[in-house]
């Protein structure tokens, strides 16, 4: 069959839904930033400082300096697992993956904010591991400490201001965000601690502040792992009113009813939006369909409309809809 014969027979078939099926409206406005620079440069710094801070922190007896080492080098995998994500985000929908791989930011998301957990309650572990035995604590270099974590501040405060911008629109780089301003948290903790064992020689001002570190670190990214495993779940995004956006749909001019309404995030920057609009008087025209995809945009950040109009309503699935739609 000729590409044009093929044309004409799709065309005739679009013709034909369009007469015997449902209108369709579909809105896109995409969304991707590029944060390669940032990852890159994010990655080296970390790498190194790890390092850096592995090797004296083996010579300063200092449990908070090996926690944080151990702690930058699961935000380096943290921000390579991100870096994936971003990249895969970016690929172009295929047959298989209509969507693209956009879900994969949201994976990252989860996985980073569980990694984080993870690593953290390591470093508690150890600290209450030092803190109940009854053999007496090494003694720690007080100096050493606090230089290298000094260190640490600005490599992860430099490193966390790259990806600052990001992290309001991007559940992904808020993951990777918060990894790094976790890591300056601890940095901080561990510069007190060797200043406070400076004056004191209580060496056990160590691991209790790993402890209050740890503590911190945990509140920060429960958060981030209950917003990541909603979104896993299609769950609406936390930005986005449900309510608001079901009360603007219906109250369009020839809206009888809306249901069918289904708010999700494709990706950790897009968010999708069906619905099901009841209008007796018949189809409202293309540009009227557009400025909602539009208004859908610009009012609550919803990247991907489809909107299908029914003259009478077919809704097949009401006692799944919430109280405020029946």
């Amino acid at each position: 069959m000729s590409e044009h014969t093929s044309r004409h027979r799709d065309r005739d078939h679009q013709q034909q839904q369009g007469h015997h099926g449902h209108h369709h409206s579909h809105g896109h406005h995409h969304r991707l930033a590029n944060y390669n620079r940032a990852f890159v440069i994010g990655l080296s710094l970390n790498l190194g400082f790890v390092l850096t801070e592995a090797v004296f922190g083996v010579l300063a007896h200092s449990v908070s300096l090996l926690a944080d080492a151990g702690h930058n080098l699961s935000d380096v995998l943290g921000l390579a697992l991100a870096w994936g994500a971003s990249l895969l985000a970016q690929r172009k929908p295929s047959r298989r993956y209509t969507y693209g791989w956009r879900r994969s930011s949201v994976l990252a998301a989860f996985f980073n904010a569980i990694f984080l957990l993870v690593v953290t309650g390591g470093i508690a572990w150890e600290a209450i591991a030092r803190l109940v035995r009854s053999a007496p604590l090494p003694e720690v270099a007080g100096s050493t400490m606090i230089g290298v974590a000094a260190l640490g501040i600005v490599i992860n405060g430099a490193t966390a201001a790259l990806f600052l911008a990001g992290r309001k629109h991007d559940l992904n780089i808020r993951a990777a965000f918060l990894h790094m301003v976790a890591d300056a948290i601890v940095s901080l903790g561990v510069v007190l601690a060797g200043l406070a064992i400076l004056l004191t020689q209580w060496f056990w001002l160590d691991p209790a502040f790993s402890l209050v570190v740890s503590a911190i670190i945990i509140t920060s990214t429960w958060q981030l792992l209950k917003e990541a495993f909603s979104l896993s779940m299609d769950a609406v995004p936390t930005q986005i009113n449900e309510q608001a956006v079901w009360t603007y749909l219906t109250e369009r001019v020839g809206v009888t009813q809306v249901h069918d309404l289904h708010i999700w995030g494709m990706s950790t920057t897009e968010t999708a939006l069906t619905a099901h609009l009841v209008m007796p008087q018949g189809h409202p025209g293309d540009a009227f369909l557009a400025q909602m995809a539009q208004e859908l945009h610009d009012f609550f950040g919803i990247e991907h409309t489809t909107l299908q109009i029914e003259t009478v309503n077919s809704c097949q699935a009401c006692a799944l809809e919430p109280e405020h739609r029946v």
